[in-house]
This record gives C-alpha cells, structure tokens and sequence, in this order.
C-alpha cells in the first residue's frame, strides 16, 4: 500500500507502485515521490512534516510512579509484570542520540534505554574526527549550509539543513556544560579542526576520539538519573504496533536479553529509534558490530516509510591491513578509521608508485567531499590492480601528529607502522548509511508514537552524501528536537496494562537442541558473509543497472534458500535468537538498498552507476520506500504477524 501526501504549498505526485517479479513469481514493491516544479518545490521538511503529523488521542494521562534504579540498571517490581516492563519512553540505541534524548524526557517520565550490547558500543564511540559546528567568527550558517548542501549533492533539504546549522552550536555548549572535554588551543578556545568539504575550520574534537568522549559524558550522566533504566545486552525484536483507523500506532518492542535468552517486551507511551545504522551489509565496514541495520529494518516491518536507501557512504581512508609492515592476527569485527581529519591536517593520497592522483579527479583534491575521494581512490586500485593507496601525514611536525592523532598513531604503531615516519595504507569501507527512517523536523515518523534520531533517520539533512562531521551534528540537533513532541505524546497516552497480551510473543529457539541451534548458527554465519560478498561485488561503489539487477535476483534466492534450511530444521516464525534476528534484517536492508539503487535513474551523490553517469536536475528528488503489504518473506514481516506453520 502507499501512504497518502498531505498537501502543501506544491503539487506533489505519487507515480504509480512499481512492480518486478522475481522468479519465484512473488512481486516486490516500492513507489517513487514525484513533485512537480522544482523551482516551486515545497520543502521535504514542510511536507513530510505534514505527512508524518502525530493524531493526538483523546487518552487520560496515566501517573507512573518513578523509582530509583540500582547501579545495574534493574527495575523494581511495580513497573514489570513477569517478563513485561512499562516506561514512559523507551529509547532503543545507547549512542548520542538515544542517550541526549534520554536524558532530557527523563524529566517528564521514566525511561527505558535498550542497548544491543555494551552500552558504549555504539557507532558514536568509533567516530574520530568531531562534530561539526559554526564557532568562529569568520564561519557562518550559511558557509556551513552551502557546504553542506554541495557535498550533499543538492539534494538535502535547505529548511533541515538550517535547522542543524543553527541550532548544532547550543548543542555543543550544552555538552560542554555536561562535562564533556574537548581540545582547546593556545588562545584557550575550542580548537576547531577543518575536513574534507568544509570551507573553514568547525570541527569540535577531542583529539582523535571525539565520539569516545561524547559518550563517556553522556553515559555518566545516564547513570546518575533516577528514572533512566539501562537495559544492555537486550536486542531490539520487532516495534509493536496495532492500526488505528488509517493511523499505525506503536506501543513499543519486543526484546531478547542475548544472555539469559529471555524474551522481554516493553511497552511504552513513546517509542524512540536511535539504533544507528546498517554497514555490516558490507564485508568491510568501520561500524561496529553491532550495525546490523536493526532499527531501519523493524521501521520498515512496522509500515514506516523509508528514505534515500541508495546512499551509502563509503569512507575513502579505512585501515588497509594488508599494507601493514606486521598484519593482525585475527581478521577485524570491523575496519579501523582514519578519520577525515587527516587530509584536513594536510594528509596527501598517493599510490603505491607514490605519485599524487587527488588533483587530476578534482580542484578540491584531497579535500573533495568523500563520495568524491572514494570514486577515485577506487579507480586508481581498479586501473592498477592494487589493494590499497596510501595516505601520507608525515611531513607535518611530529609533536602534531601525535597530539591530534594519538589514538591512530597507536593503532597502526601496533602493527609496526609509525605514521610520523611512514604513509599509511587506507582503502574505502562501508561507514554511513544517509538514507533510513524517513522524519520530519521533530524526528516524526508516519508511525503515531514512534520517533527517530540519529543513523536510523533520514531527516533530508545529507541528501545524496553526507558532509564530514555533520552526522553527530544531526543526532544532537534532531534528539533535542524529539523531546517536545514526545512529552505532548506521552502526556495524553496511557500505559495499558492488558496490552502486553496484545501479540503473540517471540520464543527463544531453545527446544531445538544445542545440536540443530549450532548448525543453524554456523548456516546462518556463512549466509551473512554470502550476503556481504554479494552487496560489495554488485551494490558497491561503482554500480550498473545489470549487477545491481543481478544482486537483486541473487539476494531474494539467498534469503530464501537461507529460510527454507531454518525451518526445515525445526525453526518456527515465531523464533528468535540473536543470529538469526541480525540476518533478517540484514537482509531487509540489503534490499531496501538495492531497490531504491534501481530506482535511481541518474548518477548523484554517493550512488553512481555506469548507466546513467550524469546528474539529471529533473531527478533531484528523494527516493521513496512506502509500506507495503507484499512482503512474502519472513525477514520483511513482523513475528507478531507470522503465518505459523
């Protein structure tokens, strides 16, 4: 089904579904927004503020007591009922966008963070270079709009891009005010760093371990505020939603604590997505392994709509270890950064004949935004059969190197590399995923009650590619931006205690034996890394409608070749386990990209395709994934809506 377009100062078009078939005859379904008149285009943020608007209910407020956690972030009895909990809010993700907006509706309710792992192991506490914002006086708004924009390749949304280029200063101070501790220079201001496609220095940092300071902040905060319950090692099942009318509803999510193998549900006045993103769709991603594109996945199973999937942003300088003087030992969970920041310092890519190639791609040269410095890095390793290029700091002050790269310099010193000596080898990896969860300006979804921030979102702020350092930006600005909005929610919801009875629950697949769940683990490990090869061989950062046609054929047999051998060892639709869970929604993801790939008639951006090698300004228009009711598949359906067999 398509969701309906609130009018607005434009006309806007929905073109008709498009459908294929695969050869297993079963039709897949994605629809396109088409508007008409670009120099009259409404802006996405009005619109889709319009369409994604929350139906407020007429429900009485509900109290709920507030009591104190203990240091391990248990809860007391009178907010649980065997394995079901209640909260106010319920925050999935514990990186800076679900622990900003945590902190802040915790003045208002109580508050369940849900984190997949450690609570620090989230993509805020990997990212290295900093957080972009206008702090000196010889920067502006509108210099960081326009650089925005540029990189984003005209396709972000100028009102969203102001929103975050105006109010991304206020939310700096507010984390300086909170205790987090950034660099300063000799005048004791905030030293602030450039990167690639900004035109001044902006960026905040804290040497090269920005993200890991952020969240230590943020963390410390957490655990002192009495109506904030952690709940780690908890994976996020699927949102549970009913339908209200022609409104979708949710009331919270299903849990599986990956230690004890209980199930848990939450059910919750608000519901906030902050899971981050989806590079493990990918071999080699500097995500950490958590990054199985969970949130965009349980969204697009609960009729969210989703956005810009295309777009994934390849990072031009990951850790090449088969150019380390020493290689690890053990193979990587996940690539190993160099941030932007070096070739903002003065970092030059050469290959490995150590001849400079940046300037003959582009007059920005080893500034040029990073879709830019991907391409390009991939056609040098492409047209001289090489496996990395390298990116050499050395020539700037050793005392440099070391007080902005610490946490680099020690990496790669691990493996026999002195970076104020030697190049380092860098190859592109998956990084960020600039489509998702499509929200409005106060981080709405079409879905009534649930929010997003964060990766998970596409909110119009990257268009086609993301801005160095703009992303923590984001997930500040648009966390702040959710509270509001969330405390009108939550303030005429009720928690309904009979509603955990509402869906059938997930079972853990304990009655198989450890002998049936092993060898589905393994089938299911190998499946992942099938689905990797697949994605990066035809969905990479070079693509043609052929291969990404051919991904799409070789993704659905995977899927359901991979379906087929769980169930016909013993697995029920009702089942979950943390394997099997990540699988599923990898796989919805790796299709949602490959889908809106094929959409995209034009090259722009992060997506470029030998087809259609130009930019078409007729074409400059998000891409668009509605609801749909034709998923056949058990990765694309919720479990509450199984078919038991």
């Amino acid at each position: 089904m398509a969701t309906g377009i609130a009018s607005g100062s434009g006309q806007l078009y929905l073109r008709e579904p498009v459908y294929r078939r695969n050869r297993y005859g079963k039709a897949q379904c994605h629809s396109t927004v088409i508007l008409s008149g670009m120099q009259n285009q409404i802006h996405w943020s009005s619109w889709i503020s319009k369409l994604l608007q929350v139906n407020r209910s007429n429900y009485s407020q509900c109290q709920v007591k507030t009591n104190r956690k203990s240091h391990r972030g248990t809860i007391k009895s009178c907010q649980r009922e065997g394995s079901t909990r209640y909260f106010d809010f319920a925050v999935i993700g514990s990186g800076i966008a679900g622990l900003r907006y945590a902190l802040e509706v915790a003045k208002h309710g109580t508050v369940a963070v849900i984190t997949k792992a450690e609570p620090h192991e989230s993509n805020t506490n990997y990212a290295q270079g900093g957080v972009s914002a206008v702090l000196c006086p010889k920067d502006s708004v509108e210099s960081h709009m326009q650089d925005t924009i540029v990189a984003g390749a005209y396709l972000c949304d100028e009102e969203t891009v102001r929103v975050v280029c105006t109010e991304g200063p206020e939310r700096i101070r507010e984390l300086i005010a909170m205790g987090a501790s950034f660099d300063h220079g000799e005048d004791g201001n905030l030293h602030l760093a450039r990167e690639g496609g900004h035109s001044h220095r902006r960026i905040v940092h804290a040497a090269d371990m920005t993200g890991r300071e952020i969240g230590r902040a943020l963390l410390e905060a957490v655990v002192k505020d009495p109506n904030i319950y952690v709940f780690q090692h908890h994976f996020a099942i699927d949102l549970l939603t009913t339908q209200d009318g022609s409104d979708i509803v949710c009331h919270g999510i299903d849990t599986i604590n990956t230690e004890t193998q209980e199930v848990i549900r939450f059910i919750s006045k608000v519901t906030l997505l902050a899971s981050g993103g989806a590079g493990h769709i990918y071999p080699s991603t500097t995500n950490p392994p958590v990054a199985t594109g969970d949130g965009m996945a349980m969204a697009h199973r609960a009729q969210a709509v989703i956005s810009n999937m295309e777009f994934v942003q390849f990072h031009p300088t990951a850790l090449a270890d088969e150019g380390l003087p020493i290689r690890p030992s053990n193979a990587r969970e996940n690539a190993f950064l160099i941030t932007e920041a070096v070739r903002g310092d003065g970092g030059i890519l050469y290959n490995l004949d150590m001849e400079r190639f940046m300037p003959s791609y582009d007059e920005r040269a080893e500034l040029a935004p990073r879709d830019v410095v991907a391409r390009s890095i991939d056609d040098q390793l492409k047209k001289r059969g090489e496996e990395y290029v390298l990116l050499d700091i050395s020539h700037k002050p050793t005392e440099k190197i070391l007080s902005h790269f610490p946490n680099i310099a020690a990496e790669c010193l691990r493996y026999g590399l002195d970076i104020t000596q030697q190049p380092i080898p860098v190859v592109p990896a998956a990084h960020y995923m600039c489509g998702g969860v499509r929200a409005g300006l106060e981080g709405e979804t079409n879905v009534r009650g649930l929010y997003v921030a964060g990766e998970v979102a596409c909110t119009g702020l990257h268009g086609a590619n993301r801005l160095a350092s703009n992303s923590l930006a984001e997930a500040l600005v648009f966390a702040r931006r959710a509270v509001q909005p969330s405390i009108d929610h939550m303030n005429i919801s009720k928690i309904d205690h009979s509603a955990s009875s509402w869906w059938a629950r997930p079972v853990a697949p304990l009655l198989l034996g450890d002998t049936v769940l092993n060898k589905v683990i393994h089938r299911t490990r190998e499946v992942r890394k099938e689905l990797q090869s697949i994605m990066w061989e035809y969905v990479g950062i070079v693509r043609s409608t052929s291969r990404l046609t051919l991904a799409e054929t070789r993704i659905i047999e995977l899927e359901l070749k991979w379906e087929r051998y769980l169930f016909q060892h013993g697995w029920e639709p009702t089942m979950v386990g943390l394997e099997a869970c990540e699988m599923r929604n990898l796989f919805c993801c790796a299709k949602l990209v490959v889908s809106s790939a094929l959409s995209r008639h034009e090259s722009r951006g992060l997506h470029y395709t030998i087809d259609f090698p130009h930019v078409e300004e007729s074409k400059r228009l998000p891409t668009v994934i509605f609801p749909s009711q034709l998923n056949s598949s058990w990765s694309s359906r919720q479990l509450h809506k199984q078919q038991i067999c």
